[in-house]
C-alpha cells in the first residue's frame, strides 16, 4: 500500500479515535452510579434513570471495542500490515477499506469466519 493512502487512513483512524474519547468524557456522567434518593424522585424516575444509566453503559462498552480495533488498525499501518486479510494474505479491496478501515479481513473470508 502507498505511504500517502497509509497516512489517508491513519488520519481518518486518528480522528475517529479522537472523537471516540471526547465522546466518552462527555458522557462520562451519565454512566455514574444512580442516587436512588426516596423524597427527590418517585420509583418510575428512578427506573427510568436506571435504564438511562445502562444504555449510557452498553455504549461506552460498543465504544471501547470500537477503540480497541483502531488501536489495531493503527498498529497494523505501523507494522506495514495494514490493508491485508488476516486469514488469505490477500489485499483487502480499497472501497472496504473505504467502509471500514479497521476490515481485518477480505469480503470472501469475512464470510466464510465461523
Amino acid at each position: 500500500m502507498k505511504s500517502d493512502t497509509k497516512k489517508h487512513y491513519r488520519a481518518i483512524l486518528q480522528s475517529r479515535l479522537q472523537a471516540l474519547h471526547t465522546e466518552s468524557r462527555n458522557n462520562a456522567e451519565s454512566r455514574n452510579p444512580v442516587t436512588l434518593d426516596q423524597q427527590s424522585v418517585g420509583r418510575l424516575s428512578r427506573m427510568d434513570a436506571l435504564q438511562q444509566q445502562a444504555m449510557a453503559k452498553a455504549t461506552q462498552a460498543r465504544r471501547e471495542v470500537e477503540i480497541r480495533q483502531i488501536n489495531a488498525a493503527i498498529q497494523r499501518i505501523e507494522e506495514d500490515e495494514f490493508g491485508y486479510c488476516e486469514i488469505c494474505g490477500q489485499p483487502i479491496p480499497e472501497p472496504r477499506l473505504s467502509l471500514s478501515p479497521t476490515a481485518t479481513n477480505c469480503v470472501s473470508c469475512a464470510g466464510h469466519r465461523p
